[in-house]
């Protein structure tokens, strides 16, 4: 996968998004802010949502790779 320019904003939302979900307490409002982000970054920087989603989970979910 090509390097994919990751906002520091998007990453945060992420690593609280994942924190709630790991806590099973995810809210809509987190999860919809997280979307909408994804897909806002997306367009502007003219990447894929789906690959910039990937690359920001696995950055968060799995640091050390």
């Amino acid at each position: 996968m090509a390097d994919i320019d990751i906002p520091p904003h998007l990453i945060e939302l992420e690593r609280a998004a994942w924190a709630e979900q790991q806590a099973g307490a995810l809210t809509v409002a987190t999860a919809d802010a997280v979307q909408a982000a994804y897909r806002e970054h997306a367009a502007a920087a003219g990447v894929s949502r789906l690959a910039l989603e990937m690359a920001t989970k696995r950055l968060v979910r799995h640091p050390e790779g």
